[in-house]
């Protein structure tokens, strides 16, 4: 258990708004707590996908990824992925680009309001393609899940060990993606080649803020 303050929590959960407009906020349909197949089944099934349908992705799917990735879950502060100290300094952003609903462009999920705020306009799966190797399933994609850390939310604490904690924790993040993709007929590929400055200029992540994975996301 953190020893965090609510104040502590509060702004944990606001990270990052400083950085965009609020304004293009959009509040997200509650996530589903009973899927239709086992975790067994999901378990024997989860594969790492680069192949997808042409279909637009429904907002709703697309909801239940983000909040696999980093919803919250219980007390109005803990979340579906485990973190050290319930620190919490991963950034999930999706970007957008043949998603129901939804604009193309770039948003950055916020679990504490289980919404997305519009950080940038525009398809940038063509340009996270190209700082990644080329990797055509990140261009032929529906979306893109982009997970950084601002390791000083861990480092504070645990100091350069922090680091190693927030690795650990994007993996158990991509792995929610992964199972709950599963669940729901989604795949994904976790992506970690590419150029890190590259990938952090087209989105333009915040300077504290470092990205670790890419996950495409389509229909299969």
């Amino acid at each position: 258990m953190s020893g965090n303050t609510e104040k502590d929590r509060n702004d944990q959960f606001n990270s990052g708004t400083d950085h965009v407009d609020r304004s293009p906020e959009v509040e997200l349909q509650e996530p589903v707590l009973d899927g239709s197949i086992s975790i067994e089944q999901t378990l024997a099934e989860r594969r790492s996908i680069r192949s997808y349908s042409s279909r637009s992705l429904s907002l709703f799917d697309v909801s239940q990824l983000l909040w696999a990735a980093q919803g919250v879950t219980m007390d109005n502060f803990f979340r579906t992925a485990p973190s050290a100290g319930a620190l919490y300094p991963l950034e999930v952003y999706l970007v957008a680009g043949n998603v129901d609903e939804l604009d193309a462009g770039v948003y950055r999920y916020v679990p504490s309001r289980h919404s997305i705020i519009r950080t940038l306009d525009g398809d940038k799966r063509d340009e996270l393609c190209r700082v990644s190797l080329s990797q055509p399933q990140i261009r032929d994609a529906a979306a893109v899940i982009v997970i950084a850390a601002n390791y000083s939310r861990t480092t504070v604490k645990y100091g350069t060990r922090g680091v190693r904690y927030a690795h650990i924790e994007v993996g158990c993040a991509a792995e929610n993606i992964y199972l709950q993709g599963a669940s729901i007929g989604i795949g994904t590929c976790a992506v970690g080649a590419f150029d890190d400055e590259g990938l952090a200029s087209i989105l333009d992540l915040p300077a504290n803020e470092e990205p670790l994975l890419i996950l495409p996301i389509g229909y299969v």
